[in-house]
């Protein structure tokens, strides 16, 4: 019985050594005057080998999220933790707030996520990790909101990302080409209004910074995207609208529609897909570690 115990215990510590850890990095942001938290999933490998560098994957949160969610809210909590160790991958998940939408707030000065992001995060975690400090070895990707952000952050800066994906990508902003009801009116007044102001104020804000607005900017940049949503997700029609603006210019892409809502059973089942094609694109820019 001692015996057996003591296996147990040696099998554990020896899992647990071979197992990708999580760090949790204060980045402090001068253009919010203001610190936020990023989780930071390194890769068993990365505590082995001292001299590689490594490619990383931005993931971000949804709206009412945090920096914490895909590790926190995943049916399965290790998932991250077998993504990075699968594909030797830093794995980032960086704070976007509720409703930020990770775009420069027009109305809130302490909303300037863009510029977050793009000048702050990156900067930090390439300082603090042995990165592919390049956009060769960097990608990023995002659920709902989060999706969101990652075509929109992809789209104005091409030079930051090698790759991007969405997972049910809540895809446009602007109200113009949808019909709301009084309730769902009041939502958006609640909830977006604070972050983007007024879309009757602001219209051009609105259409200008909506990802399916983007779409010949995206073909321009030429970034491989993948992009996939539920059949029962609210958003499927939005995700639908945009794959078709991306056949209708030309623009090479993945797109798939498969069982699901919006919810975190989905995502969980769209992730690893969604990490196999950019780490296919991270392979064939030879900055994969072995």
């Amino acid at each position: 019985m001692v015996f057996l115990r003591f296996l147990l215990l040696a099998l554990l510590a020896a899992t647990t050594a071979h197992a990708a850890r999580v760090d949790t990095l204060a980045v402090p942001s001068a253009a919010m005057h203001r610190t936020y938290r990023a989780a930071v999933v390194l890769p068993a490998s990365y505590a082995r080998n001292k001299q590689a560098r490594y490619p990383v994957l931005y993931l971000l949160h949804g709206a009412f999220g945090h920096f914490s969610d895909w590790l926190g809210k995943t049916p399965d909590r290790q998932l991250l933790h077998r993504l990075a160790d699968q594909y030797n991958l830093i794995i980032v998940n960086p704070e976007g707030e509720t409703f930020s939408f990770y775009l420069d707030s027009p109305v809130k000065a302490d909303s300037q996520f863009e510029t977050y992001l793009t000048r702050e995060v990156i900067p930090a975690i390439d300082q603090h990790y042995r990165t592919v400090a390049e956009k060769r070895g960097r990608v990023i990707s995002g659920l709902s909101m989060g999706g969101f952000g990652a075509l929109y952050l992809s789209a104005r800066h091409p030079d930051l990302y090698c790759a991007a994906g969405s997972m049910s990508g809540a895809l446009e902003l602007s109200s113009a080409n949808r019909r709301f009801s009084p309730d769902e009116l009041a939502w958006r007044a609640k909830n977006m209004q604070p972050t983007l102001g007024s879309e009757a104020d602001n219209p051009a804000f609105f259409a200008a910074n909506s990802v399916i607005n983007l779409v010949d900017k995206i073909h321009q940049n030429a970034l491989p995207l993948i992009l996939d949503c539920g059949v029962d997700d609210g958003l499927v029609d939005i995700n639908r609208e945009m794959h078709r603006r991306l056949v209708y210019n030309h623009t090479p892409h993945d797109y798939t529609e498969r069982p699901g809502a919006h919810n975190w059973e989905y995502w969980q089942t769209a992730l690893p897909y969604q990490v196999l094609f950019l780490t296919q694109v991270l392979r064939s820019n030879g900055v994969l570690v072995p």
